[in-house]
């Protein structure tokens, strides 16, 4: 009765397993929304003039952005470096694919960008863990942890 209770009720995980857990969320996530950008940085020359262009940048600018997003912040957030600065454009894309972007399609069209947007927001208010870049630098000039 007590490994049911167990399994149904577990006790806190330590903050060891919980930096864990969130390294191995930056990595699995942060490769996935990588793969986004790596497409589109391939069909660059196919999609560049029929990107769309929320901002009124140019479609090739707007392109640009959301590849930056993509790859180069996927970077960050895998390696926990900037972590929450890596987030910001990240939040934005999603954002901006879900509420601008895809408004008139379906739910079902909308899906993927809203995972994405509330798993990036969670991550925001997460933080990266221990296992970052961003912990090591605070512990190496002796930083009090937050």
């Amino acid at each position: 009765m007590s490994n049911l209770r167990n399994l149904l009720f577990p006790s806190a995980p330590s903050q060891l397993l919980s930096s864990a857990l969130l390294l191995t969320a930056r990595i699995v996530i942060g490769l996935m929304f990588m793969s986004h950008g790596v497409a589109k940085w391939a069909a660059f020359e196919n999609i560049a003039m029929t990107f769309p262009d929320p901002l009124g940048v140019g479609s090739t600018i707007s392109l640009l952005l959301v590849i930056f997003a993509e790859i180069i912040c996927s970077v960050g957030v895998i390696l926990g470096a900037a972590y929450r600065l890596c987030l910001v454009p990240m939040i934005f894309t999603m954002a901006m694919a879900f509420f601008v972007i895809h408004l008139g399609n379906t739910f079902h069209d909308r899906e993927l960008p809203l995972l994405y947007l509330v798993i990036f927001v969670l991550m925001f208010i997460a933080g990266p863990g221990y296992f970052s870049f961003d912990s090591a630098l605070r512990r190496m000039y002796g930083l009090p942890a937050k």
